[in-house]
């Protein structure tokens, strides 16, 4: 198979609903862009980048393990696979660590994606809090690079429903 020059990030998680990779997925088709499925540890940072995309990273905390490199998680990559059997796109994984935003930003520069993919957060008090102080990976992308986002909705609330950093009274 001939190797497309296009690609398209998406930013995965473990638990992760399955509508941001297939909504990646179909942007991948419309495009016929390869897929690039990104799972960042931020618990660690890069300290060597390979050739072959492997990452060597040391946690943040300098009281664990040494320095490892990234391996992307086998069951996340069984979720992404299920979800794209039913896709003809030509998709890979790729792990990395640090800070999610900038290493999908930095990868994109890399393989001069044409968009990147990502999801809201769910809602939850910790999470929102933790979103709205530290900001939003997709609100961090739009004012730190020049790619289009695309964020695809999990759990909308609907225009009457408070949104998850506004108190309920």
């Amino acid at each position: 198979m001939e190797h497309n020059s296009t690609s398209i990030i998406v930013g995965v998680i473990p638990g992760q609903p399955a509508a941001v990779v297939a909504t990646a997925a179909v942007f991948a088709e419309r495009f016929d862009a390869d897929l690039v499925c990104v799972s960042v540890d931020a618990s660690r940072y890069t300290v060597v980048r390979e050739p072959d995309g492997r990452v060597l990273a040391m946690p943040i905390d300098s009281d664990l393990a040494d320095d490892v490199v990234e391996e992307f998680d086998p069951d996340l990559h069984r979720t992404i696979a299920e979800v794209l059997d039913h896709h003809p796109v030509r998709w890979s994984v790729r792990a990395l660590a640090g800070g999610p935003a900038q290493e999908l930003a930095g990868l994109a520069e890399e393989v001069d994606a044409a968009m990147i993919v990502v999801g809201t957060r769910d809602p939850g008090i910790r999470g929102s809090l933790h979103e709205f102080f530290n900001g939003s990976v997709a609100v961090q992308l739009a004012h730190r690079q020049h790619r289009p986002i695309v964020v695809v909705p999990l759990n909308p609330v609907g225009a009457e429903g408070d949104l998850p950093w506004q108190d309920e009274d």
